[in-house]
């Protein structure tokens, strides 16, 4: 169906507002995005970006709009994670199938480009435009100096947030009744720190891998940049015996890493430096509804469904927002309030099943992955299902390599994980792992299921 141009404003000019913006213009609309921020490509960046890690569905909404080519060259594929014991040497863990793999890409830049190409498209961003206030059945904003109480109004068709987290557009959503709104931060926060290159512009660590330094209730990530450095996350508790709180001299940071991190301590020049100059970041799992208002307003990526980034699914999340949404436009022509119904109802499980899976991963990252167990239980369910690729795909896969929903990744997963409990108590397991005792065990437990 063809659509009736609209007058349409974006709220927020990050990764969700900005492809947002190139999909609606290539609709026939006009595209206002308004930003508090001053414009990210004239400003360096701040210290506060987990690298992102595009996956399937990430990937399928570029491609959609003729981008996918062009955001590829601003990245790095990985296709295994690299995993650092203390004391012991790293080993690897490959993610799928081959030729499967998550991409590695700087937030900053590749937010500088899908601005470039939304104003391309003929996109309008004002930036160091706070947006105040907003009338949600007149579909206006307020923008302006709020300590001089000179607002602007600018009145359009329809609204959509893309402002994150803590979203202007659904603060005010959430003022009216019946709204559902819920926040939970977890106890663990994040620091970013860059491995720089080598003098030559190589990489200091194997650059196809998601780098792992597990420690249980903590852990330190690397993600490959296309100069060479990596950009690295310490994920660490706010407070207690090993947290961020006692970490408050050079002394006691070097040695913090001197013991947990030695490998990590030989190729970062100064990890005091980044370490007091980028700030401590808070994680949030953000859940609300309705997403929508009439046919006036909508909430879309993490203004919608704030989750913690354990399984890289933030950025990719919101894109399927996008990629879905433009299905059922489609579908439904100028209907927009039956589109924003079909919208928030199809979208709303899936949100709440990442955000599910997103908590559970980083007790797998952070702990499991150095465990002798869950090693062989993801070498048990890797050996079946490359025989029997139609009965068991791993979790993993059928969230980053997979365009499925979240809601069956979920469920489908709780129910592997049953049988694989049952699996793992079989008598002499690692002796008999890959035999054919063990596969007809996991036959009978799928034919079994109800869930699977």
């Amino acid at each position: 169906m063809i659509q009736t141009p609209k007058n349409i404003a974006i709220v927020g000019s990050g990764l969700v507002g900005s492809l947002l913006a190139i999909y609606l213009r290539k609709l026939g609309h006009q595209i206002t995005v308004y930003d508090r921020r001053p414009d990210i490509r004239k400003v360096a960046f701040s210290g506060r970006s987990i690298n992102l890690a595009m996956s399937d569905r990430g990937w399928n909404a570029l491609r959609e709009v003729g981008v996918e080519e062009v955001i590829k060259e601003l990245g790095i594929p990985m296709d295994k994670r690299a995993i650092h014991l203390v004391g012991e040497p790293e080993y690897y863990q490959k993610y799928g199938k081959e030729k499967e793999a998550i991409w590695s890409i700087s937030r900053g830049v590749l937010n500088r480009r899908m601005i470039d190409l939304a104003e391309e498209d003929g996109a309008i961003f004002r930036f160091e435009e706070k947006v105040w206030d907003i009338d949600l059945a007149e579909a206006t904003i307020y923008t302006g100096e709020s300590d001089k109480g000179k607002w602007d109004a600018y009145k359009h068709d329809i609204v959509f947030g893309c402002d994150g987290a803590f979203s202007r557009v659904r603060h005010k959503m959430q003022r009216r009744s019946r709204f559902d709104y819920s926040q939970d931060f977890i106890d663990v926060g994040y620091k970013e720190l860059t491995i720089p290159a080598n003098e030559d512009g190589t990489h200091k660590l194997d650059k196809y891998s998601f780098h792992i330094w597990p420690r249980g209730k903590f852990m330190f990530i690397a993600m490959p940049n296309l100069d060479g450095s990596f950009t690295c996350t310490l994920f660490l508790p706010f407070e207690g015996e090993i947290s961020f709180e006692n970490l408050t001299t050079k002394d006691e940071v070097k040695e913090f890493f001197n013991t947990y991190f030695p490998s990590i301590s030989q190729i970062i020049e100064d990890v005091t430096l980044d370490f007091f100059k980028n700030p401590t970041s808070a994680m949030v799992t953000m859940k609300c509804f309705p997403w929508t208002y009439w046919n006036k307003v909508a909430l879309v990526g993490d203004s919608a469904h704030a989750v913690v980034p354990f399984y890289g699914q933030g950025m990719n999340a919101g894109f399927e927002d996008i990629y879905e949404l433009n299905k059922i436009i489609a579908k439904h022509g100028d209907d927009w309030e039956t589109i924003f119904q079909t919208y928030q109802t199809e979208r709303k499980p899936n949100a709440d099943a990442i955000a599910e899976l997103s908590y559970r991963n980083f007790m797998e990252m952070s702990s499991k992955t150095a465990d002798a167990n869950f090693i062989l239980q993801k070498k048990i369910e890797k050996h079946f299902s490359l025989k029997h690729p139609e009965k068991w795909l791993p979790v993993y896969s059928r969230v980053t390599f997979s365009d499925r929903p979240y809601v069956e990744a979920l469920a489908l997963g709780d129910a592997q994980e049953e049988i694989m409990a049952h699996i793992m108590k079989m008598p002499n397991i690692e002796e008999i792992w890959n035999s054919e005792v063990v596969e007809n065990k996991i036959l009978d437990l799928i034919s079994k299921s109800e869930n699977l």
